[in-house]
């Protein structure tokens, strides 16, 4: 008589048995969380010609960019939703505490009127920019192939909404202040027509429609991202130090922080891509394609800086430095 032989369950871990060890938190929390990639013909368990398979197939699965196991992409730090928040505490703490502080000696009291006009037309509407980099940061990690690519971009959509969350605590300040300046009021309009904005709205409402996952990575984390970085807070904050905005200064310092997490994420997954020697002409294609959007985007913002001398290029030569570092 055969002996009937009772399956143990799996554990959660079970697909990271093959390391013989017990997994990081990362790895339990993070890894192989995808199921739309389990079956290619159909990533969501429907009719393979229903619209969202098609989209899936065509915009991610067909993607021109590949890899043989995106699951094997690690974010470097290896942040999670418990120490991502651990973290960004501290950081709100500190941000909030500039606020507080700056406040509590009337800082915006010291400012030039002129100044404060400057920062109604080119500070206060970046609320809308930021939230193109948030949406942008959902699109990838929506249809990212792996669930750790995914978590890094959705750790980077919480950054901006963060990003414009500061903002609009500014804008509301300022208002208290200068009232006459239109803060809390003319953001949009200045967003939709004011020149020097108009570069950044359509690089970023191209990006916004650009479909293909590893396209719209591309075009957000290797080109837009750098140059709002690179102009829109570290030439902004050498301008605000200029007309002794020490605030708005260290603001978009802290902002840099995040942003220099953002791109050691982004160098980890080119550098896997890079594994596969096609890729790197298929990257370079794209980076081509946006870099004229995000010059042109850089120069209009910058040409408002009159006080900051060389900041379109200084800023232009960054955005080259960086995705000269990835090989590009």
């Amino acid at each position: 008589m055969s002996e009937v032989q009772v399956l143990k369950p799996l554990k959660t871990w079970s697909h990271l048995a093959a390391r013989r060890r017990k997994p990081s938190e990362y790895e339990i929390v993070t890894t192989n969380l995808h199921y739309s990639t389990r079956d290619t013909n159909a990533p969501w368990e429907l009719d393979p010609e229903m619209f969202m398979n098609r989209w899936y197939k065509q915009y991610r699965n067909d993607s021109p960019l590949k890899h043989d196991d995106w699951n094997a992409f690690r974010d470097p730090e290896e942040i999670v939703y418990r120490t991502y928040n651990l973290m960004q505490d501290g950081q709100e703490s500190y941000v909030y505490g500039l606020f507080d502080q700056f406040n509590a000696r009337e800082h915006d009291k010291s400012l030039e009127k002129t100044w404060a006009g400057t920062l109604a037309r080119i500070y206060t509407p970046a609320r809308y920019l930021f939230h193109t980099l948030q949406m942008g940061s959902a699109y990838v990690g929506q249809m990212a192939p792996a669930s750790t690519i995914t978590n890094c971009t959705y750790f980077q959509m919480a950054d901006s909404l963060r990003w414009l969350s500061h903002t609009a605590y500014r804008t509301k300040e300022m208002s208290l202040t200068f009232e006459d300046k239109g803060f809390g009021r003319t953001e949009r309009e200045y967003w939709e027509t004011e020149p020097v904005w108009q570069g950044f709205r359509e690089l970023m409402e191209k990006v916004l429609v650009t479909w293909d996952w590893a396209e719209a990575f591309v075009a957000l984390n290797l080109v837009a991202k750098p140059a709002v970085e690179e102009s829109v807070l570290r030439k902004l904050g050498e301008s605000a130090r200029h007309n002794g905005d020490i605030l708005l200064g260290l603001l978009t310092d802290a902002q840099l922080l995040d942003a220099a997490r953002h791109r050691r994420w982004a160098t980890a997954l080119v550098k896997m891509a890079l594994e596969k020697d096609d890729n790197r002409e298929v990257i370079k294609g794209w980076i081509a394609k946006w870099e004229p959007l995000a010059d042109k985007a850089i120069e209009a913002y910058c040409g408002a800086l009159d006080d900051v001398p060389g900041a379109a290029e200084a800023a232009i030569r960054a955005t080259r430095e960086f995705r000269g570092g990835l090989g590009l």
